[in-house]
């Protein structure tokens, strides 16, 4: 399977709310918007994202939309981060997708965090460099209640 990283197009917006709107992969992911189902919030929120320095990309594999990954935040505190339809987990296309970004932006140290059950975020990070760094709680809106986090670094 091929992956290939390119600029987000409007029409790739819907693919992306209906992938959010997916409740395994909001449960596994869960550190998302409060309401995943408002796409005026959704919409807005790409547009922010889409017009700023952040470096925001969809993924594609074989051609077809699967996903998007992103590097943003301020300088010295940016965060990776990524969302690949549930159909395709388990393929490498995550750890694909992320390796090509972290080659597009080279910037480090950058930062990454993942729900501490969610062994498959956490093994593509670790595959693309990331090394635990910190345990941390917040809240996830997904499950509705705080939760462990990992916190990862890239350094080099």
């Amino acid at each position: 399977m091929q992956v290939a990283l390119r600029d987000v197009h409007d029409s790739d917006l819907p693919v992306f709310f209906r992938q959010l709107n997916d409740p395994q992969a909001l449960h596994m992911a869960a550190f998302t918007p409060r309401d995943p189902a408002d796409w005026d919030a959704f919409e807005a929120q790409w547009k922010k994202q889409r017009s700023s320095a952040d470096v925001v990309r969809t993924v594609l594999a074989d051609g077809d939309v699967v996903g998007s990954a992103a590097v943003y935040g301020e300088p010295g505190e940016r965060e990776v981060t990524y969302w690949i339809d549930r159909t395709y987990w388990g393929r490498g296309i995550a750890t694909a997708a992320l390796g090509t970004l972290l080659t597009e932006v080279p910037e480090r140290p950058l930062y990454a965090r993942a729900a501490a059950d969610n062994g498959g975020s956490l093994r593509v990070l670790t595959k693309c460099g990331f090394r635990p760094t910190a345990r941390a709680t917040g809240y996830a809106n997904a499950r509705g209640e705080e939760i462990d986090e990992v916190v990862l670094t890239l350094e080099v």
